[in-house]
């Protein structure tokens, strides 16, 4: 008698593992267009960091993203004050809104896009310019992202 209640627990609890786990929309696996933002509008790009995440969808999510950093970062540097700070900007505040619902297992994804947002070859601040339209999108990013 003791067996059957032991089974239907452990049954209960394996069907209940599946019901908490978001799945993370096909748009984020689907290379950087999204986080340049010329992806799907109706995906947001805190919506591709979800808790219990599989490696393997981290990994494809964060080298798009960590691709998306590089290139907007060239291109900000290239234009301070232009589209691409903006973008860059709400990338990172899209995945640190993302990535603080997710207990702690996207921290070193935002570490590395972080890095990839301050790079600059020369060792030197950006410019005021750049600072600014990055901030603007940063804050729309924690806002909406």
């Amino acid at each position: 008698m003791r067996y059957p209640m032991l089974l239907l627990a452990a049954l209960v609890a394996i069907a209940g593992c599946g019901d908490s786990e978001e799945s993370v929309p096909v748009a984020c696996l689907e290379g950087p267009a999204l986080y340049f933002g010329n992806g799907r509008s109706d995906v947001r790009i805190s919506d591709c960091l979800t808790e219990n995440q599989s490696g393997g969808e981290l990994a494809e999510v964060g080298a798009a993203m960590l691709a998306a950093a590089t290139r907007l970062n060239a291109e900000a540097r290239a234009d301070p004050g232009g589209g691409a700070n903006l973008q860059l900007g709400y990338l990172l505040g899209a995945a640190q809104l993302g990535a603080s619902r997710t207990e702690g297992i996207h921290a070193e994804l935002v570490r590395r896009l972080a890095a990839a947002v301050r790079y600059s070859p020369d060792n030197q601040p950006p410019p005021p310019s750049f600072t600014q339209a990055y901030r603007r999108g940063y804050d729309a990013g924690l806002e909406r992202g």
